[in-house]
């Protein structure tokens, strides 16, 4: 999910520090040769995918699919050796949803199937429901005064919200890309917003609130929204509220794909009456409201430095129209298969290595940031001792495509050192360190903790054009080779993170963040 965060930005460590970290970078190039040697060799990769994606099923946050796979994930690190696996609770969360049935067809003026989903959260329809379609101009959706005012013209009825026909011009330019040689060389901030656009971010999703209500009380069948970019049958489909315990069962709302959202407007508008039929069953359960990561460790050797940490890890709840294979299925999978490279080969860590798979991402980074204030920094801001021994953390969630360098996230001193590991992966096509800043994924609540957290350069693939939070995003569009040079990376850079000499150098702690935690 593409979250929202600000920082003041800190980059004034001593450049004669950078250059003495680049002439004492020593890197442990046999073993990056051997963990290469081995992915490529017998990649388990297919294996971890097959089962977080098509096995566990959709995985929304404290869905059954959510601990089918978290599930999975600690009786599999138990099996290869790992220790402290658990799914670790990390504050509570709210209910549960799945949908157990759902249909959707045009019964007039014709027959026809619709694509279509219900979006996480949705209330049910208590049965197969028969209606018309009344059309809600998408200028007017947010706009409470004019709900009011035509409150009546939706009880008994299907509202549909559809706007403008998208451009198909996206069909002349290639929907999956890799980042350019030029576009390495000038990575800039991404999702890194202000505090001010934050706050009108927040000031919107209120808005959404109170237009839900409105919506909620004028006795309407269900929303039916068409969003302009949901082309070529991809529907992107996402929820943004229904899931804390205090919130009542929402309207029904359902998520179409635009070709035949905009069909029935043009049918509308043109005189004719559009009719559905409609079920939607799901359901919530809120026996346990607790969210939960899952964590496991390969135990470190040194009598010293074991008590330290390197950490690594993806978030790996997901939307429901699909199984979550790019966002972020894909970076649960190369972080365990990087766990199990490790722990296969008998490579002896220093330093204890953690893996954690987060969940309530999709929602504000939540798991990661109620993992960050347990272990690290309380509400207080005040760090706790358990954040002076974690070295790095590393983060992958941008997709299926390989690594192609990383954030340093302004630490000076890091970039010198992580071009020196890179070296040896430059026949890989990774090489790139910018010194820019990247939002939007689980490093933030490191960071925030004052703890060097780095998300890896990806390419982009199809990533926003066709699978992140759509019906498409299932293992058939997961890059295999990629994530096997991906799994690479990781368990190279998380190794030599583990037997470095020092921890890795931080920046200087920020009093002041603001971050968006949660709907």
């Amino acid at each position: 999910m593409k979250h929202f965060y600000f920082k003041p930005i800190f980059t004034a460590l001593m450049l004669g520090s950078v250059s003495l970290y680049a002439q004492q970078e020593p890197v442990d190039t046999a073993v990056f040769s051997k963990i290469r040697k081995a992915e490529m060799s017998n990649s388990h990769i297919p294996t971890i995918a097959h089962y977080i994606t098509d096995v566990a099923g959709p995985r929304l946050t404290n869905s059954p699919g959510y601990k089918r796979a978290g599930m999975w994930a600690v009786e599999t690190m138990k099996k290869w050796g790992m220790v402290n696996t658990a799914m670790e609770p990390w504050g509570n969360f709210g209910k549960g949803w799945e949908i157990e049935d759902f249909s959707i067809s045009l019964k007039a003026p014709y027959s026809q199937s619709l694509i279509a989903y219900p979006e996480p959260w949705s209330g049910n329809t208590k049965g197969p429901v028969h209606g018309e379609v009344a059309l809600l101009p998408a200028a007017s959706a947010m706009d409470t005064a004019y709900l009011l005012k035509h409150i009546g013209d939706y009880k008994g009825k299907f509202i549909l919200i559809a706007g403008k026909s998208p451009s198909y011009d996206v069909d002349f330019k290639p929907s999956a890309t890799r980042l350019t040689d030029e576009e390495l060389a000038n990575m800039k901030d991404t999702y890194m917003l202000s505090r001010k656009v934050m706050e009108g971010y927040l000031g919107y999703f209120k808005t959404i609130s109170r237009v839900a209500d409105i919506l909620q009380n004028s006795g309407a069948l269900a929303v039916i929204t068409a969003g302009g970019e949901n082309i070529n049958g991809t529907t992107f489909v996402q929820g943004f509220s229904g899931y804390k315990t205090n919130n009542a069962e929402s309207t029904v709302k359902v998520s179409i794909a635009s070709e035949d959202g905009q069909r029935m407007k043009r049918l509308i508008e043109s005189g004719h009456k559009v009719e559905l039929d409609l079920n939607v069953k799901a359901k919530f359960n809120d026996a346990d409201i607790k969210g939960y990561n899952v964590v496991g460790e390969i135990p470190g050797t040194d009598p010293k430095l074991k008590s330290q940490l390197v950490m690594l890890g993806g978030h790996m709840d997901a939307w429901a129209s699909s199984t979550g294979a790019t966002d972020n299925g894909a970076g649960c999978i190369v972080m365990l298969e990087a766990v199990r490279l490790l722990d296969s080969l008998g490579l002896k860590p220093k330093r204890t290595i953690r893996i954690a798979l987060w969940g309530g991402e999709e929602q504000g980074l939540l798991g990661s940031y109620g993992y960050a204030k347990n272990h690290f920094r309380g509400t207080d801001l005040v760090l706790k001792p358990e954040a002076a021994k974690v070295s790095a953390y590393f983060n992958l969630d941008n997709g299926t495509g390989k690594i192609r360098g990383i954030y340093a996230q302004g630490n000076t001193a890091i970039k010198p050192i992580f071009e020196q590991w890179f070296k040896p992966f430059n026949d890989l096509g990774a090489n790139t360190v910018t010194m820019s800043n990247t939002g939007s994924t689980d490093h933030l609540s490191f960071d925030w903790a004052g703890i060097p957290g780095f998300q890896f350069i990806q390419d982009p693939i199809d990533y926003e054009t066709r699978t992140h939070h759509s019906n498409q995003d299932n293992y058939d569009h997961l890059q295999i080779e990629d994530l096997k040079q991906a799994a690479i990376i990781v368990a190279s850079f998380v190794y030599q993170t583990s037997v470095r000499t020092d921890m890795m150098p931080r920046k200087p702690l920020e009093k002041e963040t603001f971050v968006f935690d949660g709907l």
